[in-house]
Formats: C-alpha cells, sequence, structure tokens
C-alpha cells in the first residue's frame, strides 16, 4: 500500500524510533519536547488515543510547537489511503500508520518521533529502512496474545527495530531480555548504547529538584527533575536524553532537555483530576488521580510512587481497576497489594476483551487485596467513597488499562491532546 502511495515512508525527516514494553510515550513526549524547545519542527506518531483518534498525529508547524492534526487533514489522508488500498485486508493500525506517513511527508520537518504499536519486528511502523536512532525502553510481560509468554521472546519482538549501523539507545532491562537486544544488535551489527554501561541517570545528593544524566561523551548536570510524577520518570527522562545526545547533527543544548523534562506532562501519567465532573462522586477531602499502568512492569514503577505517597502523608489509597484479558492481572495486583485499602474493579467500556468485573476481583482477593465489583465508572467511584468515608483523606487512582483512562477523561469533560 506505501508503494502505491509513493512511498511517503522514504520522504520523512530523520527518524527517532521508539519501541519497548513501559514509558514509551513518556520518553517519545519528552523527545519531541526537547527538540521543539531547541527549535526544531517534529512530527510525531504515537498510540493509542485517548479520547479523540487526533491525539495520535501531531503536524510540525513552520515556526512554534507541533499541533494535533485537523479534522481536515486526517480525512483528506484517511480518504486517500482508503481509495488506494481498495478493499484490500488491511488492520486499522496499518491504515493509520500509512496515512500519518502520508500526511508527515507533506509537511516539511526536521524529525519524526515515533512510537511503535505493538512489539516492534511486525510492527508498521518498522518499514522505516533507516531511522536516525532507534530506543527502547524496559521490556517486560505484556500483550502475551500477540508476542507471546517469554520475556525472551518479547524482546526479541521489540529488538525488531534496531538497524544496522544505526545506534540503538537501550533502557534498563531485565538480563534475560538485556542478552536478547544484544545478540540481535550483534548479529546485525547495531552498536548499542546501553543503561548502566553507556548511560546513567545520577540525582543529586543535594538538590532533590535536579539531577543529572551521564551519556557516553558528557554528563548533562543539573536538570531539572521531571515534571511528571514517579521515579521511572527519572528513568524515562535520561533514556530521551540519551538518545537526542545521540541525533547526529541536532545540538540540542541543556538549556533545551531541562525545559523538556520540568515542562512535559503527559495525560495518564499519574495525573491528578481537580474541578472535573467525577469528583461529585468523591468525599469533599478526597484526590483523583488517573495512569496508565496496565501490565506487571508498569504496576512496579507506579508501587515505587504510591511507597513514596505512603511514607509522605496518611491518605488512604484506594485503586479502581478495570484491564483486558490480554494482561496479566494477578500480578499486576501484587506490587500494588502493600499500599492500597482496597480495589473496586469495573469494565473497561466498549471492549469485549475487558475482563468481568467479578473475575478481576477475584484476581485482586487471589494478590492480598480487598475487593468489590462496580458496573460503571460512576458506581466505582461511589464505592471508593465508601471505602474513605471514615478515614484520613482519600487517594483514589484509576488504572489498569489505558482505555479506561480514555473513559475517565471523556466522562470527567477532558480532552487528552
Amino acid at each position: 500500500m506505501l508503494e502505491k502511495l509513493g512511498n511517503p515512508e522514504q520522504k520523512l525527516a530523520p527518524v527517532i524510533h521508539v519501541a519497548g514494553t513501559n514509558g514509551k510515550g513518556s520518553v517519545t513526549q519528552y523527545i519531541r519536547a526537547a527538540l521543539e524547545a531547541s527549535g526544531k519542527r517534529v512530527h510525531t506518531y504515537t498510540s493509542p488515543h485517548l479520547v479523540r483518534f487526533h491525539e495520535r498525529i501531531r503536524i510540525a508547524r513552520h515556526n512554534g510547537v507541533s499541533m494535533l492534526i485537523t479534522e481536515a487533514q486526517l480525512v483528506q489522508v484517511l480518504e486517500e489511503v482508503e481509495k488506494v488500498n481498495a478493499g484490500d485486508p488491511m488492520t486499522f493500525f496499518e491504515i493509520t500508520t500509512a496515512a500519518a506517513f502520508l500526511a508527515f511527508s507533506r509537511t516539511p520537518a526536521d524529525a519524526v518521533v515515533l512510537e511503535v504499536g505493538l512489539g516492534g519486528r511486525l510492527d508498521a511502523t518498522n518499514l522505516i529502512d533507516k531511522p536516525a536512532v532507534t530506543v527502547i525502553t524496559p521490556v517486560s510481560i505484556d500483550h502475551v496474545g500477540f508476542l507471546g509468554p517469554e520475556l525472551k521472546g518479547i524482546a526479541a519482538e521489540k529488538a525488531g527495530i534496531l538497524k544496522p549501523g544505526v545506534v540503538g539507545v537501550i533502557g534498563p532491562q531485565d538480563p534475560a531480555a538485556l542478552a536478547v537486544i544484544e545478540a540481535r544488535a550483534n548479529e546485525i551489527g547495531a552498536p548499542l548504547v546501553l543503561h548502566g554501561r553507556d548511560w546513567n541517570v545520577i540525582p543529586s545528593p543535594i538538590e532533590p529538584d535536579k539531577f543529572s544524566v551521564k551519556v557516553p561523551a558528557l554528563t548533562y548536570e543539573r536538570l531539572a527533575v521531571p515534571g511528571m510524577l514517579g521515579p521511572h520518570q527519572l528513568v524515562n527522562a535520561g533514556l530521551a536524553v540519551t538518545a537526542v545526545d545521540q541525533l547526529k547533527g541536532f545540538n540540542v543544548g541543556h538549556g533545551a532537555l531541562n525545559e523538556a523534562i520540568r515542562d512535559t506532562k503527559w495525560p495518564a501519567r499519574l495525573q491528578k483530576l481537580e474541578g472535573g465532573r467525577m469528583m461529585k462522586n468523591l468525599n469533599n477531602r478526597d484526590e483523583l488521580w488517573l495512569d496508565g499502568a496496565h501490565n506487571p512492569g508498569a504496576a512496579a514503577a507506579l508501587a515505587e510512587q504510591l511507597k513514596l505517597w505512603d511514607a509522605k502523608d496518611k491518605h488512604t489509597l484506594v485503586l479502581i481497576v478495570g484491564m483486558l484479558d490480554t494482561k496479566d492481572a494477578e500480578n499486576f495486583f501484587r506490587p500494588l497489594a502493600p499500599y492500597a485499602k482496597a480495589v473496586i474493579t469495573m469494565p473497561v467500556p466498549g471492549h469485549e476483551a475487558s475482563i468481568a468485573p467479578k473475575d478481576l476481583a477475584k484476581m485482586a482477593t487471589n494478590a492480598g487485596m480487598k475487593s468489590k465489583a462496580a458496573k460503571t465508572l460512576p458506581e466505582a467511584l461511589e464505592y471508593a467513597a465508601r471505602e474513605t468515608e471514615k478515614a484520613p483523606p482519600g487517594r483514589v487512582l484509576v488504572c489498569g488499562s489505558l482505555y479506561i483512562a480514555g473513559h475517565v477523561l471523556e466522562m470527567d469533560g477532558r480532552n487528552a491532546g
């Protein structure tokens, strides 16, 4: 289909290709923000969207920050792709990726930040022959129905984005995953910049709001800590800094990196929801938070922030969780169990693959958590409010699926772009 479209993927600005299990979205946004802060024009492709499809495609502007693709632009490229495809078998993601390539090829840019949809080796985005740099965030078990149940097999799929002669910047990895990534890199001749060997994050011992990132040739010192919450965001930011550092000819300085890390926000990444419609279902003292964590690795990262909260204040944590049946729900719950008073389960609206709330509640119980099933988000919030009514101030955290996150934002009357 891309050949019929004139191979738009071959007419793009230098591409930064990002794969991995956890942190892809945050790393992608840090990279985009750093390049834009240095004056570069940047196209960005991400998935899934939370509220509107347009969130997936950001188009560079001649001067200034990129914007979500307009309705007119989106309709035009989708109609062109549909016409060229002529009814041939094609997945939703393949069609939309082709449309994004077409849109990107028609607007001048200095860079394209391209996030893998699923896996890497067979992903539609992997038709970029020679990216400027590839990035692999931490790999863990996820999408087992597509990628298999073994970490080594999943890592092999992610390593499929590595290209001969192209630097691959690699985030922290389980040793089994790292061995697979290194073997693939050696096989094809892809030089790697590895976490712990070639780059590292160095928290400041005296300034809690600063950190440094050591990369192969230098150290970016006294960067502002990320505006996004969670200890894992230091690693995501460090990975993005290292990836930008490896881009030849871009010369993104300390100031642009600092601005990007400090100011970047990304919906459903430990996002506090204030003043929205959903708050009416909670008690006056309660807080409402949203996070897209949906696999055991992401839950472990989320648990690190819950641990910090637990040590800092006396809020009563209640989780509201909906998950798809492609996820390892019981092992998702385990790292969160020590910090939550209760879990309220709910369906993922509009998805047949949603785990039934009663079944999900049993999985939470098996992980050592008090649980209760709800039919809808408002009902789940009401149940959560009962748990916090006579306790210290409540902190209600909705997680388990990016689709749930999108549902919450839409119900709360918010856009995600």
